[in-house]
């Protein structure tokens, strides 16, 4: 990084959007507002700004998420740019779109379908104010049903992903200790914060001026992996650490949950990631 952020730190976020329901974004916003509220209260940000990034190409959805969000930027006093593109480019170009001339000091890339902790943003960014080589904080993260998700990774081979995404159970049983490995469950399922090579797109806390530096997303990703080809890159520009006392509730689910269509996106992403990274077969 050219320059660590300033703190109290001007806090900029990105949320990308595809027919994303009214109900699940609320939430998500609500959630957030009271992240950023908690982060302001113990002097850690001194202004915030969220950027929804809708690559729906539907003008009727358009019509109504513009007036949901003119609304819940006044109701949590935050303020909020709308930004309706004319075409899906996926979900990289979508946050590179909200990234592209920010001038904020730290930025979030969150998900739709995440509830931030309260005390997740304070917590993240007085470890940002402290550790000045950051490039990216990840967090502890639970499915709704308080399951622990681990979103951080290991480098993955062809093997392991193929297990994760369409192998049955007692399959995926057979291969535990090395599905777990791939997981880090060894370090993601403790207290202690720890450095990690690859971190998930669905939350990432970083200097606004690392992701900048690198480009911001690979926009050849048009779903997945772009969030591991990230993760490699921005390691150029410091350590990347999963902190647990940051949590969140995701509620996405896999690839082969939904879909043949984003099957087809796991695949051709993977493919695109190993040809740029290095194949690992087992």
């Amino acid at each position: 990084m050219d320059s660590p952020p300033e703190f109290p730190c001007h806090l900029s976020v990105s949320v990308v959007l595809y027919q994303t329901a009214p109900e699940q974004l609320e939430s998500m916003l609500a959630s957030l507002a009271g992240a950023i509220r908690r982060a302001r209260a113990a002097d850690l940000v001194s202004r915030a700004q969220v950027v929804l990034v809708d690559n729906s190409a539907d003008a009727a959805y358009a019509g109504l998420m513009g007036e949901r969000v003119s609304a819940w930027a006044t109701c949590w006093d935050l303020p909020m740019v709308y930004r309706n593109e004319a075409e899906n480019r996926g979900f990289g170009a979508g946050h590179n779109a909200a990234l592209s001339g920010l001038e904020s000091d730290v930025h979030l890339i969150l998900n739709p379908d995440v509830e931030t902790g309260e005390d997740a943003l304070r917590i993240g960014l007085a470890r940002l104010r402290d550790e000045r080589d950051l490039a990216l904080l990840s967090p502890r993260v639970c499915a709704e049903d308080g399951r622990p998700e681990y979103l951080c990774k290991r480098y993955p081979s062809v093997l392991v992903l193929l297990l994760r995404a369409f192998a049955p159970r007692f399959m995926q049983n057979w291969f535990r200790g090395r599905l777990d490995h791939y997981q880090m469950t060894d370090v993601c399922g403790g207290e202690q914060a720890a450095e990690v090579p690859l971190a998930s797109g669905c939350f990432m806390l970083a200097p606004t001026g690392a992701l900048q530096g690198v480009g911001g997303f690979n926009e050849r990703y048009f779903l997945y992996f772009e969030d591991f080809d990230l993760s490699i890159r921005l390691r150029g520009e410091g350590r990347l650490l999963f902190e647990p006392a940051m949590q969140i509730v995701h509620h996405g689910g896999y690839a082969a949950r939904k879909g043949f269509r984003h099957v087809g996106y796991f695949i051709r992403s993977g493919i695109r990631f190993f040809n740029d990274h290095g194949w690992r077969w087992i």
